[in-house]
């Protein structure tokens, strides 16, 4: 497969924007107990916090698209990264919980102008061939941005740099790559203003160029399962390797491995999608989830941190190859909408997910839960059947 000096300037300027709005997002996890300790925050202070980061980004998610088709996505794209950057340079000069609500929830707002637009201006990119596997690499780049940045707060941290510090330059690489995002999409004409799209009878829906209905609803559905297993399981694996008798210090470590899997997987999973098809790729994948997790279940403590990376590629994975069909069922000028939704559907999911799983492990039990999330991944393959079989052809 050959991708010429544009498709590869066009993936690049958005696996960058990826790095760095979930790189600054997932700094969150590390920050929010520094910014706990430091303003003597309450537990649920902190929780409030955090809602209103993921809040603003699930709002604003879907309107992302629409603005785009006004604003284009290259200068939505150099936006959210302002904001990001804005938001993390004031934060370190905050003294007060008013303060950092604020910092955050504009941190919030310029994430949610990214996954929506890199993925409908990459789409657009490879539309003819490769969009799978474009869209593989842009998604595994967030995955590389989470590590990246986690990793290196807390190295900087534990070295005595004060957190203040940290955060001021990430907000600072937001603010470059603001600029070095915008003028490589502008000097290859990406990104720029759609026209406006007259819907026509019978084509798809009005506003939101949607060609298959039933396809895309299948799709929202299986999106909507798939990142509710993916939210749940990160979210509680810790707690449940600390069940296997291990220290919580090594428990945590369960989840930066299962990151570096999901990282991988996620570049595999559009490959896997351009091979073999959508349905195909999709199923196998989550099949393979529903063992994995049973199998981490039932083993002892040193196997299961052996499983954990391959889990991982699987348990990730299939993101890419569920968000590789939203260009097959969007029309091509409405293609940023398609993905806006997407995106927030998964965002909704990301939210309920954990809340449900939490309910479940408090009343049957962590294991329970797990046994419920194998159940749910094999439930996620029916709705990806709806997709029409031409949808399998690659290109």
């Amino acid at each position: 497969m050959r991708w010429n000096k544009r498709r590869k300037n066009v993936l690049i300027s958005c696996c960058g924007a990826h790095v760095i709005q979930d790189g600054l997002s997932s700094t969150l996890y590390v920050l929010l107990p520094v910014l706990a300790q430091t303003f003597g925050l309450s537990y649920s202070q902190v929780g409030i916090l955090r809602a209103l980061n993921n809040g603003a980004m699930a709002l604003l998610e879907m309107s992302s698209g629409v603005l785009s088709e006004r604003f284009g996505e290259r200068n939505l794209l150099a936006f959210g990264l302002v904001c990001s950057g804005v938001g993390y340079v004031v934060m370190a000069l905050s003294s007060s919980l008013w303060a950092l609500g604020a910092c955050l929830l504009i941190v919030g707002i310029g994430g949610a102008f990214q996954h929506a637009l890199s993925s409908s201006t990459v789409s657009e990119a490879f539309e003819s061939d490769g969009r799978r596997s474009a869209l593989g690499l842009y998604n595994s780049s967030g995955d590389a941005g989470k590590l990246i940045f986690t990793g290196l707060f807390s190295l900087l941290a534990w070295l005595g740099f004060a957190w203040q510090g940290v955060i001021s330059v990430f907000g600072g690489i937001a603010l470059v790559g603001s600029g070095a995002v915008f003028f490589a999409l502008y000097f290859v004409g990406a990104g720029s203003r759609y026209p406006a799209l007259k819907p026509g009878k019978g084509q798809f829906l009005t506003g939101w160029g949607i060609q298959d209905k039933t396809g895309f609803l299948g799709l929202c559905a299986a999106v909507f399962l798939d990142t509710a297993i993916q939210a749940g399981f990160l979210t509680f694996l810790a707690f449940f390797i600390v069940a296997k008798q291990v220290p919580m210090s090594l428990a945590t470590l369960a989840v930066t491995i299962t990151l570096v899997g999901g990282m991988m997987g996620k570049a595999a999973g559009g490959f896997l999608a351009e091979r073999m098809g959508i349905r195909y790729a999709f199923t196998l994948v989550q099949c393979l989830t529903a063992c994995g997790i049973i199998a981490v279940l039932f083993s002892g403590k040193v196997v299961a941190f052996c499983l954990l990376p391959l889990l991982g590629v699987c348990l990730q994975g299939s993101t890419s190859i569920t968000y590789g069909a939203v260009g097959d069922l969007v029309h091509k000028d409405k293609v940023s909408r398609g993905f806006s939704i997407i995106y927030s559907v998964s965002s909704l999911s990301g939210l309920l997910g954990p809340i449900a799983f939490g309910l479940l492990s408090d009343n049957y039990g962590i294991e329970a839960t797990m046994l419920a999330m194998t159940a749910i991944s094999l439930l996620a393959i029916p709705p990806i059947i709806l997709l029409r079989p031409k949808i399998e052809e690659t290109k």
